[in-house]
């Protein structure tokens, strides 16, 4: 009889254990997205959720969208950025632009 109830306990521990575990696993994408700072990042928790009551359906997918997203390239595969002025460096060359067009147009007036 002791056994029994060992055999019991034992039982609901390791269902516990493979129903956490599998939990675990499904929020892997959302964990990926949090911890990459996703701007999906509320969709892709949603979606795990829906993808573990749907047998996984969705979780390869998942796993590609939180992915996809790295807070120092944003979204694709480029390796660099782009070494782009700031703004105060634009509105400069414009301006001299600017006004060497006006000195070209004043002497050509008669």
């Amino acid at each position: 009889m002791t056994l029994d109830h060992i055999a019991l306990a034992l039982l609901i521990v390791m269902m516990l254990l493979v129903a956490y575990g599998v939990v675990a696993v499904y929020g892997i994408p959302y964990e990926i997205a949090k911890r990459r700072h996703h701007p999906h990042q509320d969709a892709i928790g949603a979606a795990t959720w829906v993808s573990l009551f749907t047998l996984g359906a969705l979780w390869p997918f998942l796993w590609i969208w939180a992915m996809s997203y790295r807070p120092d390239r944003g979204w694709g595969v480029s390796t660099g950025t782009r070494n782009l002025p700031d703004a105060s460096t634009l509105i400069a060359q414009f301006e001299k632009r600017l006004m060497a067009l006006e000195r070209a147009r004043t002497t050509q007036v008669p």
